[in-house]
């Protein structure tokens, strides 16, 4: 069929209402699929195409449309909602353990009249998400108010704050009811206010006014949802999670669209929404006993926060039977994880220091059990973070842990202080070694100028040094490492490569044979390359990466540490930061004799002129590295793909180009085949790679 070459051009509203069809369709695949059809650059194009023609036609901007999400003028305050159906609470219950499964399952059998013989309750099992409820308002498919749960009668309307947000749909495909509210939750991801917390820390270390870091993931996305300005709003990174519904208007006529709890989720689904995955139908009270453990194990490794899970009954008609007492369903309850925040008391504040040589205020605190441990230390992060919070000693605070990370002390509880204790001050020298402490300008860390001089220092120095991706020392791990340092016999860098059997085999727990192995590992260290020899020299902010750059580029030490700032700007990705840390390290006379040392003591690496910047053929590539490979260490997979210019990640992502797998490979794998990226083994990995890269 050939094309009608005399076709009118569409209008401006039918080329309008293509573009936010096509701009809905394609942020459903990347905000809930998370499954793009094209590139980030081609859904910009047509954003853009759509902002030009709105531009020039105002009359065609349309609620809906996904330019309205970026924000627009402050607003004097928010406007009243009176919810047509309540946002009621669901009833919590505070036995953490198992019984607490068990005995809603109890109440609603006894509730229902059922014998024990009787069949198992079907429930739905669902994430409790420590966000902020939000009711979403359709008509004939169109977002046209969003407001918050308030007193459960009456919220606020903030639509357009929520409309900023990727996953909340601004139209709904035909066939919705006329009237839909989709009830569920706004809640920010971990690794998002991780980054947000960090810009606003760096504002306030530049001395912006009026900026302040958040206290957690809720607040954070509490204070977006509520900020009277919906530009700002869009900047803040928020997310959506749907669990239920409000007000449903069907037609006459019309049939209930679903029976139970669970089609209504997955229906959600298909109009649109965002629906945990974890969610899942549960038989009987075992099952949600497994369920709550399950999911409990699985809590830290969330990218989100939550406190708890939810049981529903699934059957809807049950649900109706089973009603509401004090305005808390029967059918539903919400079943917490011990909590991750807690009361405690300041002792003292001490200041420990790292290997880069920050200056880190922890605060001494009453043990309290919280997140699973006893927690006796928190962190303040620096001065300024620990003024701005005003922690003083014998203060009451909230100490928050979650997983794996630091416990930290979130805020401090004025009403309880006794007295008018003095606020921290970071002290003007190393409470290890005594020497300066400065904070530079534009950093929010003080630091020790001790360098290896100061034992705190020297330890970290040397297991960073002895690391497998430095030097790569085996057997020279903490234990050893202190006792060295604290009995004086190691003092610098160097003094690794003087140690005899005799001195050694005679530290605590440490055998001849041990001793021997040590021995064995430091002299085959003497041979190294120049890049992992800068990366365990320690430098601040220069990684592997960069010292494979620096060593690529300059072809020897000498000519790196004879570098001024702007010849080590001409390094890719080197900046001037990490330029001027370079330069400064090198300006310490101690660190150049540590080096010449080195050099004295046997270690050697080969070395060229200046390389000529080669073509890169995987510059630009992302892989991934999961199992365990036929042939080579991941570490060697690693070195080699970078060698040729690929930056290998450790989480697969759609940005991700090639996941490379071997043998037992895990989730990363699986989340290849939900992405649809390409996967790959050692042998075909090899094939990407130049032949003089692989001999």
């Amino acid at each position: 069929m050939t094309p009608d070459l005399f076709a009118a051009e569409p209008t401006p509203a039918e080329r309008a209402a293509e573009l936010r069809a096509q701009l809905h369709h394609h942020a459903h695949r990347y905000y809930v699929l998370d499954d793009p059809e094209i590139p980030d650059a081609e859904y910009d194009r047509l954003f853009q195409a759509l902002q030009v023609l709105e531009h020039e036609h105002p009359e065609l901007i349309t609620p809906d449309s996904p330019t309205q999400r970026v924000g627009g003028a402050v607003l004097d305050g928010f406007s009243s909602v009176r919810h047509t159906v309540p946002m009621l609470s669901i009833r919590t219950e505070t036995d953490t353990e198992a019984s607490g499964a068990e005995a809603f399952d109890a109440r609603v059998r006894r509730e229902l009249g059922l014998a024990e013989s009787d069949p198992p309750v079907d429930y739905v099992a669902e994430l409790k998400f420590d966000g902020l409820a939000i009711s979403l308002r359709y008509q004939a498919g169109v977002l046209v108010q969003a407001a918050t749960r308030g007193d459960g009668e009456v919220g606020e309307d903030v639509t357009r704050n929520i409309r900023t947000i990727g996953q909340v749909p601004l139209r709904l495909p035909e066939g919705v009811p006329d009237v839909l509210e989709v009830r569920g939750e706004v809640y920010m991801r971990r690794d998002d206010f991780d980054a947000l917390n960090e810009r606003q820390r760096e504002k306030i270390a530049a001395g912006a006014k009026g900026e302040k870091t958040f206290v957690n993931p809720r607040n954070a996305a509490a204070g977006a949802v509520r900020q009277l300005d919906s530009g700002i709003a869009a900047q803040r990174p928020l997310s959506f999670f749907a669990y239920g519904l409000g007000e449903v208007s069907l037609s006459a006529g019309q049939a209930p669209l679903f029976s139970t709890h669970h089609a209504l989720l997955m229906q959600l689904r298909d109009w649109g929404f965002p629906v945990a995955s974890q969610t899942r139908v549960c038989r009987g009270a075992a099952e949600l006993v497994a369920f709550h453990r399950d999911i409990g194990a699985q809590r830290d490794d969330l990218p989100y926060d939550i406190d708890g899970v939810v049981y529903k009954v699934n059957d809807l008609a049950l649900q109706r039977r089973l009603g509401f007492v004090t305005r808390e369903p029967r059918w539903a309850v919400a079943h917490k994880y011990p909590a991750q925040e807690q009361l405690t008391t300041v002792q003292a504040i001490d200041v420990q220091v790292g290997r880069t040589g920050k200056l880190t205020p922890v605060a001494k605190l009453v043990p309290v059990f919280v997140g699973g441990v006893t927690v006796t230390n928190a962190t303040l992060h620096n001065e300024l973070e620990a003024r701005r919070k005003d922690v003083r000693v014998g203060d009451t605070v909230i100490v928050r842990r979650a997983g794996d990370v630091i416990p930290e002390v979130v805020s401090v509880l004025p009403d309880k202080r006794v007295g008018d204790p003095p606020p921290f001050t970071m002290p003007s020298h190393c409470p290890v070694c005594g020497s300066e402490a400065v904070r530079e300008e534009g950093e929010a860390d003080h630091r020790c100028t001790g360098g290896l001089f100061c034992s705190a220092q020297r330890k970290q120095a040397i297991l960073h040094y002895a690391q497998r991706r430095a030097l790569d020392i085996e057997g020279l791990g903490d234990k050893l490492v202190e006792q060295l340092v604290d009995a004086g016999v190691v003092r610098t860098l160097p003094d690794l490569y003087r140690l005899g059997l005799t001195a050694l085999a005679s530290l605590d727990r440490m055998a001849e044979k041990s001793a021997g192995n040590l021995l064995q590992a430091l002299e085959k260290s003497r041979h190294t390359t120049l890049p992992r020899f800068l990366f365990g020299l320690g430098i601040r902010h220069v990684g592997e990466a960069t010292a494979r750059d620096l060593g690529r580029h300059f072809g020897s030490l000498d000519r790196i540490m004879a570098a001024s700032v702007d010849e080590l700007l001409q390094v890719p990705d080197v900046g001037p930061v990490v330029a001027r840390s370079i330069r400064t390290f090198f300006d310490q006379e101690h660190n150049r004799e540590v080096v010449e040392q080195l050099r004295a003591c046997g270690v050697t690496w080969d070395e060229g002129g200046p390389a000529e910047r080669a073509a890169q053929p995987l510059a630009g590539k992302t892989f991934v590295l999961t199992g365990t490979f036929p042939t080579l260490r991941r570490e060697q997979a690693k070195e080699l793909l970078e060698a040729a210019g690929a930056k290998v990640a450790g989480s697969v992502s759609k940005k991700t180009d090639y996941v490379v797998a071997g043998e037992e490979a895990g989730s990363k794998l699986d989340k290849a085949r939900e992405l649809g990226v390409a996967v790959i083994d050692e042998a075909e990995m090899l094939r990407l790679l130049p032949a003089s890269d692989i001999t």
